[in-house]
């Protein structure tokens, strides 16, 4: 598990560092692997981040997490990464697509590669489901046109909780896109669990936490236990993680 350099993209940042897990133990030690490209979320590449890296690595996934404030970091990057969100374009676009070309230009990887974001970056997971060829989204906002976007788009597998006030309403909604697109899918929502809960700790500075706690944001073990569950036989099933 270690930092790298990320090739940039025209229009990406002109330094891109990434994240980058690799999978291990004897049924890994081979390769090639799918690759996954992991979309961090709001507070960043922090630890729980890596740790959600190095979870896919250990399922058989080639994991690189692009940091996506390389630029300035988060305090000078926010902003401008919410707003391509929003927009559908921007220089947050262009990393991502730096990571998945170096995902598939690299040897020890199959070609095949998912995506999964988290919070944020499950927004820009479902902005990319014509890029990757699965992809994980977990607590991510809907596009304002996301009927138009689940047009034709990946088999995609989706995690949010029913105490997340902003996007109680988003699984029905991206479940009736996906439905309505004919796309392969697995959507699900969890009674117990709010935002960010498959974390395994909590994110954030310290002053922001007891907000955060209050918002129903967080850990919840049994949620995120039948999350990963799921990511990974959805990911085995499209992705082929073993199959080499």
């Amino acid at each position: 598990m270690t930092m790298i350099e990320i090739t940039p993209e025209p229009g990406g940042s002109q330094r891109l560092d990434g994240y980058l897990a690799t999978p291990r133990g004897s049924s890994h030690d081979t390769g090639p692997w799918p690759g996954m490209v992991l979309i961090h979320e709001a507070f960043g590449v922090d630890d729980n981040m890596r740790a959600h890296a190095d979870r896919l690595a250990a399922m058989g996934y080639l994991t690189l997490a692009p940091d996506l404030y390389s630029q300035g970091g988060a305090r000078k990057c926010l902003v401008s990464t919410m707003r391509a969100m929003q927009s559908g374009r921007g220089r947050a676009f262009a990393d991502l697509e730096a990571a998945r070309k170096w995902l598939v230009a690299s040897d020890k990887c199959t070609g095949r590669v998912g995506a999964i974001g988290f919070c944020m970056g499950g927004g820009f997971a479902l902005l990319t489901v014509h890029l990757h060829d699965a992809v994980s989204v977990n607590y991510g906002m809907l596009p304002k046109n996301v009927d138009e976007i689940m047009a034709g788009a990946c088999p995609v597998v989706a995690s949010y909780g029913a105490r997340d006030g902003f996007l109680r309403s988003a699984p029905a909604k991206l479940e009736t896109a996906l439905t309505k697109a004919g796309v392969v899918h697995d959507v699900k929502q969890y009674q117990k669990a709010g935002h960010a809960f498959l974390n395994e700790t909590e994110g954030g500075p310290g002053w922001l936490r007891p907000l955060l706690r209050a918002s129903h944001s967080g850990p919840e073990p049994e949620a995120a236990a039948d999350s990963w569950r799921r990511i990974e036989t959805f990911f085995a099933e499209h992705l082929g993680a073993g199959k080499n």
